[in-house]
């Protein structure tokens, strides 16, 4: 716990085991040496994995998507790992302490677009059949070698943008987590601590990620995977120990009227997070599904189309873990701020956030200061462990994911003469170094005064503002022109970029002085203090202008339309796979192959989209996760109409609320023995195929004359 020393040096006296910051606070090391012993352990444990890996590595194809061997399980743990990370825990503690269990009432808006997105294939499986490598690649095939070069550009400049300032809020979490002084002085400079943090957890994600590519990074992301459920669930049980439910319940209550954390319709002071905010969201997570590239090495690895679309369904699961963790643990800390019995160690996170200027970066430490007074020993440093994890699962697979793009899509594309399978994945390599160099000055310096949401939405809309129409109508829509796409990235890019010049330059820094230097304006004086759009909205205002120029530039384009059965590898284009009967589509099952149906059950699993792909115990994954996800999209509507015409108390509210979570745990305990044992199994059978597959040196990403579809080259 912080207090003052007046002498600076009197500590060694003392035998004290504390560190100071520039102002002569003294801090208690968080960390008992037994949580330090575990996170050593960890990164140990993950570097000596990923050298392991190396000699798996042998082609670009290797390197860029683990050769498309890998199995649902995998897929499912790994990916779902590499897409947590510690800035998007962060960034959900942050919106869950603001709204509540309220606000995830209204995420239940989402579930039945969750629900057809993963069951149905949706984009993943097409583009899975394609056989890119990278989206970009995807796009020279259907639309041209510039436009690829294009939004290869776009795509990079977007993702390194987002992704800059993910090691400074990693590096943040940590510090006031274990206690860390603000600011350390090395041979009589000042520094801030974030910045050895960062240079620390960037260099171990530099490690897995060169080592041996994306084989090195589903790997280490598949233990990390593990030991993330399971520590959630360790963590739960403790914090639950030392608050009980009903005192959780007592904390929620003493949240303002008007920003209930457990009723979801007394929140018209909720900031930000409010029912507007998760309507927005589920529009753009249908138009951008699987369009931002931050994981792109995964969206081509699976062995096959049918398990990317399983790896999809399970991922649905495991988000009974995840919800554990971003939801509950903001809300045990916002009950820990505001119950009488909890006073000493309320005050102990005031003075840490008192530390602070920044009062949207006191937001969003707020809760792992409130975390490292609830932790006991060992438990912290589990808890560390799961953090460092997430940053560098998220790490190593976006630091993969953008040098590759920098490489794969703008800078291949430009050379006339192919290079040699050694010489092209050490070209990989300083590119995801250089993406490195650049995350760790910008997070060094780049002031974020925003929720950690509203700059993802933002920064990635510069891609995915035109993208999410380029994509869907590639896949989906044959008279998709050439014309249409360069339109919708254009205007989507322009109107995301308007937006961040806008909210973060012109209001903050020009806008008052032009107000003095203009008085006699009134539309000038009219304008509000801050911008009246946030990121959310902008990005909303971006996609839609994007998927409108899309349809009438496609529409007034005079191409003919294109040749999807060899765009989707079916018909006579067809490739064989293990585990995949060409002509089968996640959105079209009957498709060319696929016999007519004889009776109710197989014209309703013709409907439901499921093939001849699907064995049995996939047909009962696919109903199970049907079933729950209704039921409580079924209870959103029907709570929703009960208020609405009756009112629901908020003792109701409580006991709903009770049971969701019971259900939540149960499910947590199912699924993580569940993904421990198919996991393990689908990591064996990934290392035994890479081991016996024949390598393609031709297989690098590179697009051929007779692949391509349309061309204005």
């Amino acid at each position: 716990m912080p207090f003052i020393l007046i002498e600076l040096g009197c500590w060694h006296e003392l035998g004290y085991p504390g560190v100071y910051n520039l102002a002569g606070i003294h801090t208690e090391m968080n960390l008992h040496w037994i949580d330090w012993l575990i996170v050593f352990i960890l990164v140990s444990f993950l570097i000596g994995i990923a050298i392991r890996t190396h000699f798996l590595t042998q082609s670009v194809a290797d390197f860029l998507a683990g050769n498309r061997c890998a199995g649902r399980y995998l897929l499912t743990m790994a990916d779902g790992m590499a897409g947590l990370g510690a800035i998007s825990i962060a960034a959900n503690f942050e919106k869950f302490y603001e709204s509540g269990f309220a606000g995830a009432w209204w995420e239940q808006i989402l579930a039945p677009l969750g629900l057809f997105l993963a069951l149905s294939g949706f984009v993943i499986y097409r583009y899975r059949e394609t056989r890119a490598l990278t989206m970009a690649q995807f796009f020279e095939m259907r639309y041209s070698r510039r436009f690829r070069v294009f939004s290869g550009m776009l795509a990079f400049f977007s993702g390194v943008l987002n992704y800059g300032i993910f090691p400074a809020v990693t590096a943040r979490f940590l510090v006031y987590f274990c206690g860390l002084p603000p600011q350390l002085e090395v041979l009589g400079f000042a520094m801030p601590t974030i910045a050895p943090v960062m240079l620390l957890m960037l260099s171990v994600a530099l490690i897995l990620t060169l080592s041996g590519g994306q084989i090195a990074v589903m790997i280490t992301d598949f233990f990390q995977g593990q030991l993330v459920q399971i520590t959630i669930l360790i963590c739960f049980f403790v914090l639950l120990s030392q608050i009980g439910w009903s005192d959780l319940i007592r904390g929620l209550e003493m949240a303002p009227e008007q920003a209930s954390r457990l009723n979801p319709f007394k929140q018209e002071e909720t900031q930000g997070f409010n029912p507007a905010f998760f309507v927005m969201i589920a529009i753009l997570n249908v138009y951008g599904f699987k369009a931002w590239q931050g994981s792109q090495g995964y969206n081509a690895a699976a062995k096959s189309p049918h398990e990317a679309r399983m790896a999809s369904i399970l991922g649905m699961f495991r988000a009974q873990v995840l919800f554990l963790l971003s939801m509950l643990c903001p809300l045990f800390v916002f009950a820990m701020l505001h119950l009488p019995d909890f006073v000493a160690q309320s005050e102990a996170v005031q003075v840490t956030l008192a530390t602070i200027e920044s009062p949207q970066i006191q937001s969003q430490m707020r809760v792992p200061a409130g975390l490292s007074e609830l932790l006991p020993a060992g438990v912290m440093g589990l808890f560390v462990a799961m953090i460092i994890s997430a940053a560098v699962s998220t790490d190593d697979t976006y630091l993969h994911s953008w040098g590759s793009i920098f490489i794969q899509d703008v800078v291949m594309p430009l050379r006339k003469k192919p290079l040699s399978q050694k010489a092209h994945m050490w070209l990989l390599r300083g590119a995801i170094f250089g993406v490195a160099a650049f995350a760790f000055f910008f997070s060094l310096f780049f002031p974020l005064n925003e929720y950690i949401y509203m700059y993802f939405q933002i920064t990635g809309a510069i891609f995915l503002g035109g993208a999410g129409a380029v994509i869907l109508g590639g896949l989906y829509w044959k008279r998709g022109s050439v014309e249409g796409a360069w339109a919708a990235m254009i205007i989507g890019s322009m109107l995301a970029v308007s937006g961040i010049v806008l909210r973060n330059i012109i209001w903050p820094y020009f806008l008052p002085g032009w107000k003095q230097a203009f008085p006699a304006l009134a539309w000038l004086r009219g304008l509000p203090e801050d911008f009246p759009l946030n990121g959310v909205q902008m990005s909303l205002i971006a996609a839609v202008s994007a998927a409108l120029a899309y349809v009438v530039f496609s529409l007034l384009s005079k191409r003919p339309p294109v040749n999807m059965d060899k765009l989707l590898h079916r018909g006579e284009y067809a490739i064989e796979e293990a585990g995949h009967h060409p002509g089968g589509s996640a959105m079209n099952p009957g498709h060319l192959t696929q016999p007519e149906p004889v009776n109710w059950r197989e014209r309703l699993h013709r409907r439901l989209g499921i093939n001849r792909d699907f064995t049995q115990g996939d047909r009962f994954i696919y109903f199970f996760a049907t079933c729950f996800t209704l039921f409580w999209f079924a209870a959103f509507v029907f709570g929703t109409l009960l208020e609405v015409i009756v009112g629901i108390s908020d003792d109701s509210w409580i006991r709903w609320w009770g049971f969701k979570v019971a259900i939540t745990i149960v499910m947590a305990l199912i699924t993580t023995v569940w993904f421990l044992i198919g996991g393990f199994r689908d990591l064996f059978e990934f290392v035994q195929r890479l081991k016996g597959i024949q390598r393609d040196a031709f297989d690098d990403g590179t697009v051929r004359g007779d692949e391509h579809l349309q061309k204005d080259d």
